[in-house]
């Protein structure tokens, strides 16, 4: 299995036109995905158990960035429309997952998740548990279903309560505190509703704020972990915000060394198995900074 050492990512990025490394990260990373879909047509990250829909997302992401061909998507779709959905996130990763299938969202998820609004414009619940990503994950998700159904109803109210979570340093979270990953939830919603994301200027400078002079980023900035999610919120809101970042080479350097012998990438530099989230953020990173190509 191909390794991914410290000689030669040195060299990949010390030549643009590596375009052989580029390859061989791409065979690597898409066999390691291969290897995960099951007989049904689902995939899962953890090999030899039931395919899930968030995995089956990911991968199906993976299989995108890397232009890398789906075998069979019809029997993936087939799977994912016999998914019972039974909460905003299973409908999200199912349609989103369907639509990289080439086939549009069961109907009916509009009036699902505009049940799921609350009278201040927000989805689900602020007061989130240590297991969620951050509390505007759902108003995310939300924002990002309607916008592929074209549902714009209610916009003003959503973006009005998002607002009201934007905090003195710029960045976003609830009760005054704010972290890259609410910020990267809450601004990435604004972007889903129409606002022009690229006048939070304060926010850009705190996104910044979480920048890692070794590289990648981190959820707070007085952090010392650049965790992969928290990397890839930070890279892509630069990017969505017209900013750059400040130290793109040596975040590269930092997403190489979470790459796995199996081909995929960890959640940070000194530990983890590979995931196909922590994979596709990985990739995302890579691609955002001009380094894997289109």
């Amino acid at each position: 299995m191909f390794r991914w050492t410290a000689p030669e990512t040195q060299a990949a990025l010390d030549n643009p036109d590596a375009e052989e490394r580029k390859r061989i990260l791409r065979k690597a990373v898409s066999e390691y995905v291969l290897k995960r879909r099951n007989e049904d047509g689902g995939f899962t990250f953890c090999q030899f158990v039931d395919s899930n829909a968030q995995d089956t997302y990911y991968a199906l992401e993976i299989l995108a960035l890397l232009g890398a061909e789906l075998p069979d998507p019809q029997k993936t779709a087939r799977w994912l429309r016999g998914f019972r959905v039974g909460d905003l996130h299973a409908c999200y990763y199912v349609s989103k997952a369907l639509t990289l299938c080439g086939e549009d969202p069961d109907e009916g998820i509009e009036d699902l998740v505009l049940s799921l609004r609350r009278p201040d414009g927000s989805f689900g619940t602020i007061d989130v548990d240590i297991e969620a990503t951050s509390e505007f994950e759902s108003t995310f998700m939300a924002t990002e279903l309607l916008g592929l159904l074209d549902a714009r109803e209610g916009a003003k109210a959503t973006t009005n309560w998002l607002l009201g979570h934007k905090n003195g340093d710029g960045g976003f979270g609830s009760r005054g505190l704010s972290n890259l990953r609410s910020t990267f939830h809450a601004v990435f919603s604004l972007l889903n509703l129409g606002y022009d994301i690229r006048t939070l200027e304060e926010t850009a400078g705190y996104v910044l704020s979480c920048e890692k002079p070794s590289g990648g980023f981190s959820v707070v900035p007085s952090s010392s972990i650049a965790y992969m999610e928290d990397t890839y919120y930070g890279v892509l809101l630069l990017d969505a915000m017209g900013e750059k970042c400040g130290y793109p080479e040596r975040t590269l350097r930092h997403v190489f060394k979470c790459y796995n012998s199996n081909g995929g990438f960890r959640r940070s530099v000194e530990l983890g198995i590979s995931t196909f989230e922590d994979t596709y953020f990985a990739l995302s990173v890579l691609r955002k900074l001009g380094w894997l190509g289109g």
